[in-house]
């Protein structure tokens, strides 16, 4: 009934492009215009205002000739102000858009290898929508924003770059673990010095304890009793020992020892082995 009466509507965010008998007329807002078909006067068609994405997939090659699909999103709009040129310059706006963007992205990825590729995406990006604005311009579109979305190397390229990586990190974390072994060795090694270190000086405390007890005794002996001296002590201290040593033996009911024919005369024959050797040792000095 509108259009009978001349009359149409538009929508918000779009204008209408009027003609009178084929010539550009005007540009119609949201709302409702009255277009008297008698006079000539006509819509010609609707224009979105807007935002739109177009997204562009390109296959190209890099410098290391690896094949790789870049998928990148545009994202454009007609301006109200330049409605008729967005109308009328361009009959395939998306056409349009997706020449320029093969033409940009085959210009710059071929220069760069597969890796620079995917840090310098933003200067891609960045190029496309320079190029695009610069040529867009003209036709009365504006271009919002333009972005690298994806970057897909050919299957068996992406294999290998994952067995590459994954072999960097096996031998990263075979380095740490060779790492981490030679520090417990080296830790095991100063505590066994350090063990070793603290036995020893027991051991030499331990000696010097009893060469003190020994001294004492044979001195407390030989006061004690006169006439004595101190061979006679130290070969009853021997004794003593023996008889001692003799009765823990014995004492054990699961004992590894291994009895050799031994007496007790034995210990003068040892005593006078150890005061020959004292006697050697102070002559040599």
């Amino acid at each position: 009934m509108g259009q009978a009466l001349g009359c149409i509507q538009v929508e918000q965010s779009t204008v209408a492009i009027s003609e009178t008998f084929g010539k550009f007329d005007d540009v119609l807002g949201p709302g409702c215009h009255c277009l008297p078909w008698c006079f000539g006067r006509q819509s010609a068609g609707i224009l979105s205002l807007r935002v739109q994405q177009l997204d562009v997939r390109c296959e190209t090659k890099t410098k290391d000739n690896v094949f790789v699909n870049v998928v990148a999103s545009i994202q454009y709009r007609a301006l109200a102000d330049k409605a008729q040129d967005a109308f009328y310059k361009l009959s395939n706006t998306r056409a349009q858009i997706q020449s320029y963007v093969f033409d940009v992205i085959r210009a710059s990825v071929p220069k760069l290898e597969l890796d620079a590729v995917f840090e310098q995406k933003n200067d891609i990006a960045k190029a496309v929508e320079e190029e695009l604005e610069k040529a867009m311009s003209h036709y009365g579109y504006e271009i919002v924003q333009t972005l690298i979305v994806d970057i897909e190397p050919d299957d068996h390229v992406k294999r290998a770059m994952n067995e590459i990586n994954a072999a960097a990190r096996l031998r990263v974390a075979a380095n740490e673990k060779a790492e981490a072994e030679k520090i417990l060795q080296i830790k095991r090694a100063e505590g066994e010095a350090e063990s070793k270190y603290l036995a020893g000086l027991g051991i030499a405390r331990q000696r010097q304890a009893i060469v003190d007890g020994l001294r004492d005794s044979v001195l407390a002996f030989s006061e004690n009793v006169p006439g004595t001296s101190s061979k006679d002590v130290m070969d009853m201290v021997l004794v003593t020992q023996y008889f001692d040593t003799m009765k823990e033996i014995g004492a054990l009911s699961k004992s590894n020892s291994v009895f050799i024919p031994h007496g007790p005369g034995a210990v003068r024959d040892i005593s006078s082995q150890i005061r020959d050797g004292l006697l050697q040792a102070r002559t040599t000095d």
